[in-house]
């Protein structure tokens, strides 16, 4: 891959410029604009191809909350580190292959980023996490740290944990534990069917599927698991008669985007009326894709939900949908909004933008936004938040106060799970700096 084209610059820069002049910026009262240089950030991400809604449903919410620490004066940092300076995003598209991230990876450093984002594939992260080690190692000048969002293979702060990698998501485990708070109270299951995309989360979360079903509902028989390709499987239609043939009463799933809405959305054109218990069933697309046939029948588990029953929550939501007004653009997520606070936060504790001083101050950082916390365990760089479980239901429901991309379904949350409640131990063995 070239250097980053010019037309993404130049949005980069504009992007910047609007949070510098304070526009679109909800979250905090104007301040004085930064002066000093821009610490850039590259996003590397799907911005092509089958994921592109995903990649372009990440940068909307890592651009606000970039917007938000701009607006409040940007990162402050002392005059010799550049004094105020404000937080630039920089598009890098991995068009979904690994190579292609990788050579993101070297045009970004190659554009002065000393900090990568990425989460839309586990795989994707793990190539990462690899090359900055190596890169780290050979080049200590240009260092840089990786901050990771959504790629949830736990095997990443685990067995490859890495000083220089920290995850903002819980990890498939920690999130299948969370639905098995649910799954364990329905009595009613006794068939399931598990199915995932065939790389390393898909594979992770079945795994753990087994696992948990076997300690914790015995009683359940598997009538059905399977993996598939990723992104490449254009009609599902007969894996939802397989499904609907087993007899299962529930599909486990850790689908994500047109994998996950072409799956329920086949499901449903087939007849099947099946209990979903999902990663990811409450946005881009699946709900609409459902519509009533997923009332009562679609869960999802997430580190946050809109109708999370807060007012800090709500207060939180709507400045999202007036920054973002268009219903195909309702797709927020807390834990990326407190990811860049840990950033602006272990920038200024580090009193500077070196990368082995921010990674210092990011193993200990602790942030709150509208009433949501977390804090990074600084063992193998988990970030530990609270997680909640959610069920689809028409929008005015109780407890459905917002729908999801004006689809007319929102989800109603049903269990909450305190951060003390979500944590796993942890196998890393970190080598540190």
């Amino acid at each position: 891959m070239m250097i980053l084209p010019r037309r993404h610059v130049l949005r980069a820069c504009a992007l910047a410029l609007s949070s510098l002049l304070g526009v679109a910026a909800p979250l905090a009262g104007a301040a004085a604009p930064p002066q000093g240089a821009p610490i850039r950030v590259a996003l590397i991400e799907s911005l092509s191809g089958s994921f592109a809604n995903t990649g372009e449903a990440v940068f909307r919410n890592i651009a606000w909350a970039m917007e938000r620490v701009n607006a409040r004066g940007g990162v402050a940092l002392p005059p010799a580190a550049g004094g105020a300076r404000p937080l630039m995003l920089v598009r890098y598209d991995s068009k979904g292959t690994n190579e292609e991230a990788l050579s993101a990876l070297r045009a970004a450093i190659d554009g002065g980023a000393r900090f990568v984002m990425q989460g839309n594939s586990s795989a994707t992260a793990a190539a990462l996490i690899d090359a900055i080690n190596k890169h780290n190692q050979r080049e200590p000048g240009k260092r840089v740290v990786f901050l990771n969002y959504s790629a949830v293979d736990p095997a990443l702060t685990n067995e490859k944990c890495s000083f220089w990698h920290f995850r903002f998501d819980a990890h498939a485990d920690m999130r299948m534990a969370a639905l098995m708070e649910v799954i364990r109270e329905d009595k009613a299951l006794q068939r399931a069917y598990l199915i995932g995309q065939d790389y390393s989360f898909g594979q992770a979360v079945l795994r753990e599927a087994r696992r948990q079903l076997a300690a914790q509902r015995p009683d359940v028989a598997i009538v059905g698991d399977e993996l598939h390709a990723v992104g490449r499987v254009k009609d599902f239609a007969p894996y939802a008669v397989k499904i609907k043939a087993s007899g299962a009463q529930a599909v486990i799933t850790g689908n994500w985007g047109n994998d996950l809405t072409l799956l329920v959305k086949a499901a449903r054109e087939v007849g099947y009326d099946g209990m979903f218990y999902t990663f990811y069933g409450n946005a881009l697309g699946a709900p609409a894709a459902l519509g009533d046939a997923g009332v009562g029948k679609v869960v999802a588990v997430a580190d946050w939900l809109p109708n999370l029953p807060t007012q800090g929550s709500e207060t939180f939501y709507r400045a999202f949908r007036e920054r973002f007004p268009s219903p195909q653009d309702d797709y927020v997520h807390m834990r990326m909004q407190l990811m860049v606070e840990a950033l602006a936060q272990a920038l200024q504790q580090a009193g500077s933008d070196d990368p082995l001083a921010v990674a210092r101050a990011l193993e200990h950082a602790s942030v709150r936004l509208y009433g949501q916390a977390g804090a990074m365990r600084a063992q193998d760089h988990q970030f530990q938040q609270s997680l909640v479980i959610g069920v689809m239901d028409r929008q005015g429901a109780p407890g459905v106060k917002f729908d999801v991309e004006g689809s007319g379904y929102g989800f109603r949350v049903v269990r909450q799970i305190a951060a003390d409640k979500a944590q796993m131990p942890s196998t890393c063995q970190m080598q540190r700096l």
